[in-house]
């Protein structure tokens, strides 16, 4: 039961066909842009891995890209979007904790982690509130 009555307008764009998927496309976009860019630039992906102090850096490399882009795949299916949610959220939330740990910072660089830190975490939200969508269980 819906307390608000969706306007018209906004309820013809959420009808029209396609485009839980391309909201869905929209979200998983700068993984599969990270993906591919890494992919392409295996080396330099490799050194940013190792300059994490992860290693063994090649094997991390190639895993953080089959997490992207499979992840992604996933996401976008109506079957394993959950599935590929939660293998992107996970993800998502290790490297926040990696790269964004905002509490080491101070002054301006904090804020600009914080903000990218919590960036991530809306992010996150989104993929849980998509695989809940797709599997029809959207808001109550």
């Amino acid at each position: 039961m819906h307390d608000v009555t969706v306007p018209r307008p906004i309820a013809q764009v959420l009808a029209v066909p396609g485009a839980a998927f391309i909201a869905r496309l929209a979200l998983a976009s700068p993984f599969l842009i990270s993906g591919v860019v890494k992919l392409v630039d295996f080396a330099g992906t490799t050194g940013e891995v190792a300059g994490l102090g992860l290693q063994p850096a090649v094997l991390v490399a190639a895993s953080v890209i089959v997490t992207q882009l499979g992840g992604s795949v996933l996401f976008l299916t109506r079957r394993f979007c959950w599935l590929g949610a939660g293998i992107l959220a996970v993800f998502t939330a290790l490297a926040t904790f990696l790269a964004h740990p905002f509490w080491m910072f101070e002054g301006l660089d904090r804020g600009r982690q914080t903000a990218t830190f919590f960036e991530h975490v809306a992010i996150v939200g989104g993929l849980a509130v998509s695989a809940l969508f797709v599997n029809g269980a959207g808001p109550r």
